[in-house]
């Protein structure tokens, strides 16, 4: 939330200040605010001394204008920065002072508009800057259309600020949809401006000549000077990257003009991200909600993991979901195991109901035997130190059970080894050296680390770590990569880089005669950098599902890189027999080889102020058709 609001006035801020700076030559100019409620910005920039030559006039609905003008009245400060009020103000403007104009009229009555803007003392031949915030959406097309056109037709010299949502379709989208139709407030022209190109076509097509438009997720990353960035992610604790990311993909902040010289033309960025249109689906793959009994209800969760623990068990622990009809951070595990071809959800009992868990989020499960795992990392808050390794024992009879009756054993370990598991978003990947076992590490985030790139090899008997020589290129530091084994080494995909920027490089740890090495692996076309993924190899092939990626209309599907070759295909999932959004980041994955299935459990995530979304139920994949046809 905090991070959400700050992107928005930031980009309002700078497109407005500098629409100040560029026409501060002219002896009067003026700001336009459609929809203003109770903002602020005019008393902040009054307050800086940015508003010398400068009127703003500011216009809502008559029931908000009369509120806000009685909280400016009896506000000392906020009345002393207007200055003359004019007294009680009455009918249209509501309150007026030197360079305010407050106005209660309803946007979509153009003649009553334009009657209210000229009894203000509106002039339309000086430089005038529109600021329509979350506003244009909640009008009818046609109705917001005429409006753009009235300003680009009635000002000859104007600029246009607009910041409102897109991507209606994808999952995200359908949530906030979803959300605002609750509250009566629909989304009226998403459908026909749904992305960026829409919205730059629409105002090229009613009258503006220049304009231009990015995402939040571009204007932080190009917009936003780098020592404000690094300011902006250390203010205060934080996780939630994939929210974030997927918040700042459904908004934009478009700015067009007309008749101004120089073009005004703000979003200049300061440094350049490659844009990426629609990606090129090689195909796509059907999605079918997995027909597991009621037991399934406990795998709505992200943030958590599971594991086949043998043939046809899975093993699911911790995230943050629902539970006793509350969100939390999970306590119970759940297991589905399949009898006669059909999946059976439960519930696993702990042999001692007080053995620690940690209610944690983002560790990693490592199964070392049939019946034994180790839990590695993990967080419980990110403001604390992560959690350090745990053992879950369970019978290896447990593929022949009733999932209500498979039984856990929490075991605390404090391992020599403990302080390296103390991190989470990390990887732990079985490696083979010279024979053993290992457990290879990587990456990961702390509470003091916003992003790691150091690894352990873990000794798997003690669980000591043990030094082993690497050569060749080191990665760059990550968290939210996917690792999963391959020949004996580790293949490393994508992730989030130190500067919160998904990472589309690919890496493979391999075994040589003294060490291991790290070998770049190259993919053509290039990689789409993602993070929140998960990963899985199968016959030469990297498999990389789900996750969040930048600057595409399209959600990640499954991504399959020919391990041989280099070649690298997207395919889309087909999510039409599902009755819900598929959000396919924190979530889970289990490859069942003999089906050349993929199982799908959890994911999703809190929609930034439009509620949390966990997929209710797993969702099973069949791959058999793309993994023939490489």
């Amino acid at each position: 939330f905090h991070r959400g609001y700050y992107i928005r006035a930031r980009a309002v801020d700078h497109c407005v200040q500098d629409f100040l700076l560029k026409t501060q030559s002219h002896p009067g100019t003026q700001i336009l605010s459609l929809g203003a409620g109770f903002d602020s910005l005019y008393f902040r920039l009054k307050d800086m001394g940015l508003l010398r030559h400068t009127v703003v006039y500011e216009m809502d609905f008559p029931d908000v204008a009369r509120q806000k003008a009685t909280l400016i009245k009896r506000m000392e400060e906020l009345s002393a920065l207007v200055g003359d009020t004019g007294g009680e103000g009455s009918g249209i403007i509501t309150c007026s002072g030197e360079d305010y104009r407050l106005l209660g009229v309803d946007l979509s009555e153009l003649s009553e508009l334009e009657r209210a803007l000229e009894e203000a003392g509106l002039d339309t031949d000086i430089p005038t800057l529109f600021i329509a915030e979350v506003v244009l959406a909640y009008m009818d097309s046609s109705r917001s259309d005429a409006l753009l056109r009235w300003a680009a037709e009635r000002f000859p010299r104007a600029c246009f600020l607009l910041y409102e949502q897109m991507h209606p379709g994808d999952p995200f989208g359908r949530v906030m949809q979803q959300h605002f139709s609750q509250l009566n407030s629909a989304l009226r022209s998403l459908a026909q401006y749904p992305d960026c190109q829409a919205q730059q076509r629409r105002f090229l097509e009613k009258g503006w000549t220049e304009c231009s438009v990015m995402d939040m997720n571009e204007f932080f990353t190009c917009c936003t000077p780098e020592d404000e960035q690094q300011r902006v992610q250390a203010l205060e604790p934080f996780d939630e990257y994939e929210e974030w990311h997927l918040k700042c993909s459904h908004y934009f902040v478009l700015t067009a003009s007309k008749g101004m010289e120089p073009p005004w033309t703000p979003l200049l960025p300061n440094m350049t991200v490659p844009r990426r249109g629609l990606v090129g689906m090689a195909g796509s793959i059907p999605a079918a909600a997995c027909a597991a009994h009621s037991g399934s209800a406990g795998l709505r969760r992200y943030g958590h993991r599971s594991v086949l623990i043998k043939p046809n068990v899975i093993l699911t622990t911790g995230g943050f979901g629902e539970e006793d009809g509350q969100h939390c951070r999970m306590r119970s595990f759940h297991v589905l195991i399949k009898h006669a071809g059909c999946w059976r959800a439960g519930c696993v009992k702990k042999e001692s109901p007080d053995q620690r868990w940690d209610e944690r989020l983002y560790h990693t499960v490592s199964c070392l035997s049939n019946s034994l795992a180790l839990v590695v990392g993990g967080r419980t808050s990110p403001s604390r130190a992560g959690l350090g390794m745990l053992e879950l024992k369970f019978p290896e009879s447990c593929g022949a059970l009733d999932p209500d009756d498979v039984t856990v054993e929490v075991v605390s370990l404090q391992p020599a080894a403990e302080p390296a598991a103390l991190r989470w978003r990390h990887s732990t990947t079985e490696v083979m050296f010279k024979g053993e076992k290992y457990l290879f590490l990587y990456g990961g985030r702390s509470a003091t680390e916003p992003v790691l790139g150091d690894w352990y090899f873990l000794h798997t008997p003690e669980l000591s770590c043990t030094a082993i020589p690497v050569e060749g290129p080191v990665p760059e530091s990550r968290h939210s990569h996917s690792a999963c084994g391959w020949k004996g080494g580790v293949l490393v995909a994508g992730g989030l880089g130190a500067a919160e920027q998904p990472l589309g490089s690919v890496f493979f740890l391999r075994e040589v005669e003294h060490g291991f090495q790290w070998q770049t692996v190259e993919t053509h076309p290039p990689l789409i950098p993602r993070y929140s993924h998960t990963a899985h190899v199968h016959d030469e092939k990297l498999l990389l599902v789900g996750g969040v990626w930048f600057h595409s209309p399209s959600v990640p599907g499954v991504t399959v890189v020919d391990l041989m070759t280099g070649l690298c295909l997207d395919y889309a999932i087909d999510v039409e027999q599902l009755e819900w959004p598929l959000m396919l980041h924190n979530h889970s994955s289990v490859f069942l080889p003999n089906e050349k299935e993929l199982m799908l459990i959890g994911g999703g995530g809190n929609c930034f102020s439009f509620g949390t979304h966990l997929n209710p139920k797993p969702v099973l994949l069949s791959l058999s058709d793309i993994l023939m046809s490489h």
